[in-house]
């Protein structure tokens, strides 16, 4: 097991700025590809952005590309999502989420979810 905490959200408006905090309680977190997915109101859960053990590597949902970024600080067992020209369709659940990698270094599903943070953008 992994836990996985996340913090940062709130509401914010239109055109606002925020920045979502995920802390890992493990040793290994060095060890994990990380990813943040977003679920809205009577919606399926959807990919917003992940980041690769090393931070060398970083993908985002066309979405979200050039307003989001995310990041990960291994000294401190923390992944971060920075959310800049924030829109109203941006509202939903974030949640944080953990992964290993293969033998041959191939990341494997993600298998680790922490609770969530809402986020509110107001027009």
């Amino acid at each position: 097991q992994v836990p996985l905490v996340e913090s940062g959200g709130g509401l914010v408006q239109a055109g606002g700025s925020l920045r979502l905090s995920c802390a890992a309680s493990t040793r290994t977190f060095s060890r994990y590809h990380m990813g943040w997915f977003r679920q809205a109101p009577g919606k399926d859960r959807e990919f917003v952005a992940a980041i690769s053990s090393s931070g060398g590597s970083r993908d985002a949902a066309d979405s979200v590309k050039g307003r989001f970024t995310i990041s990960r600080d291994n000294g401190k067992n923390t992944v971060y999502l920075q959310m800049n020209n924030l829109k109203p369709e941006d509202t939903a659940i974030y949640y944080c989420t953990a992964g290993t990698y293969s033998e041959s270094g191939q990341r494997k599903p993600y298998a680790y979810w922490g609770q969530g943070t809402q986020v509110t953008v107001s027009s």
